[in-house]
């Protein structure tokens, strides 16, 4: 195929300011990169939390984006496990370096020297972009369209999140019913495991969704549930939801802060966290979380619903997602 030398792209400039429509180089691969055509990108919340501010060193000019799904239209001069054709998609690890001593003993996900795709490297808000050969996942063709795209963080964030949870637990609490809540769902009603949906005050529309989609009980997070949960799982990025959730908690219960970035913890009485309970956070994923969730969601299979967006709408869909205008997942589509 033909490839442009000029691309449409959405680049973020300045916390606090819109991203703006820009025409941009095509990028060219390294040795060990693939070019990557972009089929569509998901958008989220930690995409908002790089336009607050919130995560504050991104690289200058970033394109965002970090659930991309795409084609492989060229490659590096070293590389070897991707060809033209192939169908990928692109998670937030976009590197590591090989040797700390996180990737030594294999927590590649907390590696000194790494990089994240959307963040530190150029992402998928735009038409092409490129990527590390061994930091692609394959993707089957039915997850190579625009409804794969959450798969690659929500997906992947809620898989490594859900690992981080006994594993006989019968009753789990979600905090947040959004892209991560909404596939997480689907996997654990495959196990016949009860989903005890929590969503923001008043939000009778995603308690809703959530019933809909297989959820024992759906209320307010300020709600108690109708029992104490064995575990609970935190994707609102709100830190005042910890200890709401350790007070629904079992002796020996985990809630796990699945978000890259939350708001303060306020205190809490010790009596919450004693009787074993654990509090514990999850950080980026690992290329084996990418294999064995991409393999996983289609088995069980995983639907995700989502609300499409043009690439030129990048700003529309962040700000429907910020308002809680979003069920399920919005994914940037490029026409």
């Amino acid at each position: 195929m033909q490839i442009p030398t000029t691309m449409k792209a959405m680049v973020f400039h300045e916390a606090h300011k819109p991203l703006v429509l820009s025409t941009v180089p095509v990028p060219t691969p390294s040795p060990r990169q693939v070019l990557v055509k972009i089929i569509a990108c998901g958008v989220c919340r930690t995409d908002l939390h790089i336009m607050d501010g919130e995560l504050d060193r991104p690289k200058p000019s970033l394109i965002p984006g970090h659930e991309i799904v795409g084609t492989v239209v060229g490659t590096g001069k070293e590389v070897t496990a991707l060809h033209p054709g192939d169908q990928v998609g692109i998670p937030w690890l976009g590197y590591t370096c090989g040797y700390c001593k996180f990737c030594l003993r294999g927590q590649e996900n907390l590696c000194d020297n790494a990089g994240f795709t959307g963040y530190t490297l150029d992402g998928g808000f735009a038409e092409y972009t490129v990527a590390d050969q061994h930091y692609c996942l394959p993707l089957s063709s039915p997850q190579a369209a625009p409804g794969g795209a959450p798969l690659l963080c929500a997906g992947l964030i809620g898989y490594r999140s859900y690992n981080m949870i006994p594993k006989d637990a019968e009753n789990i609490g979600i905090y947040g019913f959004g892209a991560a809540a909404h596939i997480l769902i689907q996997v654990a009603r495959h196990r016949s495991q009860n989903i005890f949906a929590f969503t923001r005050d008043g939000d009778l529309e995603s308690q809703t969704f959530a019933r809909k989609l297989g959820a024992t009980w759906a209320g307010d997070s300020s709600d108690p549930p109708p029992q104490l949960i064995d575990a609970s799982i935190l994707f609102a990025p709100a830190g005042d939801l910890v200890p709401t959730a350790l007070r629904s908690t079992v002796k020996g219960g985990t809630v796990v802060c699945g978000g890259i970035h939350m708001s303060d913890i306020p205190s809490f009485p010790y009596s919450l966290l004693w009787e074993e309970r654990i509090v514990r956070s999850v950080a980026n994923l690992t290329r084996k979380d990418g294999l064995e969730f991409l393999k996983l969601a289609g088995e069980v299979p995983v639907r995700t619903e989502i609300t499409e967006f043009s690439v030129e709408q990048a700003n529309e869909a962040l700000e429907a997602l910020r308002n809680g205008r979003i069920h399920g997942a919005a994914v940037l589509v490029m026409r």
